[in-house]
């Protein structure tokens, strides 16, 4: 691995990240159906700011903040305006196990902090090393809901609502 940067996202990435998002859901199946508009999935409308993760001049990950859904907030039990939501996280499948996925988290952490906003996120149950990494990271599990839509092996997907810790340090 070259040397790994981390990135606000810009235009001229996209189309990694599209390559990038590519080898995750062949991989995971993440997202569970591959988008019609791959670029407009990864920049929902109620998106706030994302980071690239870039090793060398290749996109190998990425993440979002968004504006959080009432659901989530529900979940933790903040007013929705006092949150931001960690979304479209992803690593390539090459870039796995160096610390890329560690390192977004943390960018995207320390930028809500820095806004006075407290990040949690959602999570399929099924995402059992996203959920790893979560939990490894500090973030508490605060509920789980029924979601509307179904799991690449035709599952009902099921949520998990995690919140950040409150210590992190930018």
């Amino acid at each position: 691995m070259n040397e790994l940067t981390i990135h606000p996202r810009a235009d001229d990435h996209m189309k990694g990240c599209v390559q990038a998002l590519a080898t995750v859901h062949a991989a995971d199946r993440y997202p569970a159906d591959w988008p019609v508009d791959p670029e407009g999935w990864l920049t929902p409308r109620s998106m706030l700011d994302a980071w690239v993760a870039v090793d060398g001049s290749a996109v190998v990950g990425h993440v979002v903040l968004a504006r959080p859904e009432e659901a989530l907030a529900v979940a933790v039990g903040l007013p929705s305006q006092r949150l931001v939501s960690v979304a479209r996280l992803f690593v390539s499948a090459g870039a796995r196990r160096r610390g890329v996925a560690a390192r977004l988290l943390d960018k995207a952490i320390g930028v809500a902090a820095a806004d006075g906003l407290r990040p949690v996120l959602e999570v399929e149950a099924g995402a059992t090393a996203a959920i790893n990494l979560y939990e490894r990271a500090g973030w508490r599990y605060v509920g789980s809901s029924t979601a509307d839509w179904m799991t690449a092996d035709g599952r009902v997907a099921q949520l998990r609502f995690y919140v950040a810790p409150s210590d992190h340090r930018t």
